[in-house]
């Protein structure tokens, strides 16, 4: 079943610009996702009539999302589904259209487990689902679905459904704090590790969209990038979060192609969610950004033209900017960055192996605003602790070594 979105989409248009470089975090959309509830297992197997009739209301049920999306006429799913399930379906296809969606299609379906018990089962598939969106971007993906269904009247019909892997990582159990990171150099707006010396094409990194306080206002943005160092060029996604006077705050994620603005995604994202940024080049100019949501499942990829110096890797929590510099860096506590690899000259490195070099970010009165810490035992984590100092409204927002 087509997961993408649930809940309507939050729209904020908001015209920052990334501070790196002069970049530009520009007209960016949020939606708020909610998690589904977990599906007990039940155990005896099904026998083959009952096995056939249900992959037959999967695939029936499947179709008829992707043709009431496209009709505009929900009623077209309700023959499979449960009255608590058609409305959930009902949200998620207002909440894909919300999101920028323009059209889904279901491209193939493989069976895994199906088991029963009198009238309640459980059925696995696999499903590939093509998504077009409004600004032209295609993803085609394949996710895993655990259906619940229930047998009323002899008919088979869905009550619920659920993608592994979309509830919370566990809060218990925390990783260890990260002793500050020794001598660093300075940035008016970034703080993270970067890494030069080579040819890079490819950068990866996971983080927990951190909580941000409404206390005060302010915004911040968590990246994985490739350029934009010592260089005019960049390529980059991420998160940000921004809050405003009234204490609001809305959580975005973004992509963005020095000297082009950054582009709205319609990747749900929200405090606490576990995101993955990977942009690779697959051939010369050609590149493939990709964001998955690992908390929700959502994911959001886009193939795009770009011509890039790939003279260094970053991976950077930023005070973003707007014409009349740099915003107040929200207080967003600590952000730790798991899983960072880049490909130089060919090797796939961890960040240590790269050689990367921490950065920390200082306000005008030359008090730090954001301090990396010392990386992790394995080369490839570490966390941007944000301290008590207010951040600036000035300043040009340029990388400073």
């Amino acid at each position: 079943m087509h997961g993408l979105v649930r809940t309507v989409a939050l729209i904020l248009v908001v015209f920052l610009t990334t501070a790196c470089a002069g970049s530009d975090l520009g007209k960016i959309v949020d939606a708020v996702r909610s998690a589904r509830a977990p599906v007990d297992r039940v155990s005896p197997p099904v026998v083959a009539g009952v096995e056939t009739e249900i992959r037959a209301v999967l695939q029936r049920a499947n179709l008829a999302q992707a043709e009431a999306f496209a009709a505009r006429s929900p009623q077209l799913m309700r023959e499979t589904s449960t009255d608590a399930h058609y409305q959930d379906m009902v949200e998620t296809n207002q909440s894909l259209a919300s999101a920028g969606v323009t059209a889904i299609a279901l491209v193939g379906i493989e069976y895994g487990e199906i088991r029963a018990d009198g009238t309640v089962a459980q059925a696995t598939t696999f499903e590939t689902w093509r998504t077009e969106f409004a600004d032209g971007s295609v993803n085609e993906q394949t996710d895993r679905n655990d259906y619940t269904l229930v047998n009323a009247g002899g008919s088979w019909r869905i009550s619920a459904t659920v993608q592994p892997g979309v509830s919370r990582s566990p809060a218990a159990d925390p990783a260890p704090a990260l002793a500050p990171a020794g001598a660093t150099s300075r940035s008016t707006n970034w703080s993270g590790y970067a890494a030069d010396g080579g040819t890079f094409t490819s950068v990866t990194g996971t983080w927990n969209v951190p909580s941000v306080s409404t206390a005060t206002v302010g915004a911040d943005a968590t990246w994985v990038g490739i350029g934009g160092l010592d260089t005019e060029d960049l390529i980059q996604a991420g998160t940000m979060a921004n809050v405003t006077g009234d204490g609001s705050v809305t959580y975005q994620a973004w992509i963005e192609m020095l000297p082009d603005s950054a582009r709205m995604i319609p990747l749900s994202v929200t405090a606490g969610d576990s995101i993955t940024v990977t942009i690779t080049e697959r051939s010369p100019d050609r590149w493939l950004i990709a964001l998955k949501n690992n908390t929700t499942g959502g994911r959001y990829e886009r193939t795009v033209d770009y011509q890039s110096t790939r003279s260094s890797a970053e991976w950077v929590q930023e005070a973003p900017s707007t014409s009349r510099g740099l915003l107040p860096l929200s207080f967003f506590g600590t952000v730790r960055f798991t899983d960072g690899t880049a490909v130089r000259d060919g090797r796939t490195l961890s960040i240590a192996a790269l050689g990367a070099r921490p950065i920390s970010m200082y306000n005008r009165a030359d008090q730090a605003l954001a301090i990396p810490s010392t990386l992790d035992a394995a080369g490839t984590g570490f966390e941007v602790q944000r301290t008590e100092a207010l951040g600036t409204t000035t300043g040009s927002g340029r990388r400073r070594r």
